[in-house]
């Protein structure tokens, strides 16, 4: 691989306009897309993740959409590795691959790198400190976080739920604080490909009609609907990441 290998990065706020763009310029025929949207990856969540159509991915295919069911986890370091793969796939068809989307989690992962030592999600692990959030308070949850990595601590509060979660499992899984495997080492993907990096900003007023606009589409779609099916099908819960997704 040589840095002469283009990747574009397609980035923005919630309607700014990025898949549109992106369908624009796959027409051209020399690019293929890649969905880089954390809420995208799972199955069935199609109104409230404003998941672009069967038809409109039939003829704008995008890769990372539909991947895993809702009670799954998809973490940063499982974007970084399928969207290398995929973008290595891309290059050896000879297009450009277009990553398109507005989880800037994804984005900095794959411009700044990742610990190569840091193990994948558990869903084990994850539910047995969601349990104890449930039964001694997110306050214990983040207590038990201070004392095996004052670090970590300091960097978000007891309601950055998410980032407990992830720093306590690193350290059940490895018996190492997340901060330190995150010192250890550190893999950047600059030496492999060019980054063109573009990002959509409209103005703030006008962004937010469109939002207000896109939700009174989904309501008239049926969100409601599919938020009870998910449920119902699934069993889910609210601590799972999947319902905490922005729709």
């Amino acid at each position: 691989m040589t840095s002469s290998l283009p990747v574009i990065n397609l980035m923005g706020p919630t309607a700014s306009g990025k898949t549109a763009l992106a369908c624009e310029l796959y027409e051209q025929g020399n690019f293929e897309l890649i969905s880089v949207d954390s809420a995208l990856v799972y199955k069935d969540m199609d109104i409230g993740t404003a998941k672009p159509s069967k038809e409109e991915q039939a003829q704008y295919p995008h890769h990372l959409i539909d991947i895993i069911t809702p009670l799954e986890v998809y973490s940063a370091a499982e974007f970084v590795q399928d969207a290398t793969r995929l973008i290595d796939e891309i290059h050896l068809r000879g297009k450009t691959p277009i990553l398109v989307g507005g989880t800037m989690l994804y984005f900095k992962a794959l411009l700044e790198g990742l610990s190569d030592n840091l193990p994948s999600a558990d869903q084990e692990v994850r539910q047995k400190i969601i349990q104890k959030a449930e039964f001694e308070g997110w306050q214990s949850v983040y207590d038990e976080l201070v004392h095996v990595d004052p670090l970590a601590s300091q960097k978000f509060s007891v309601t950055d739920k998410q980032r407990i979660i992830r720093a306590l499992e690193v350290y059940k899984l490895t018996g190492k604080p997340i901060t330190q495997l995150q010192a250890e080492q550190s893999k950047n993907l600059s030496y492999r490909y060019t980054f063109h990096n573009y990002a959509l900003m409209p103005d703030r007023v006008e962004l937010h009609q469109r939002i207000e606009q896109r939700l009174k589409i989904m309501w008239g779609m049926g969100f409601f609907d599919e938020v009870l099916f998910l449920i119902q099908k699934y069993d889910l819960t609210p601590e799972i990441p999947s319902m905490r997704a922005v729709g």
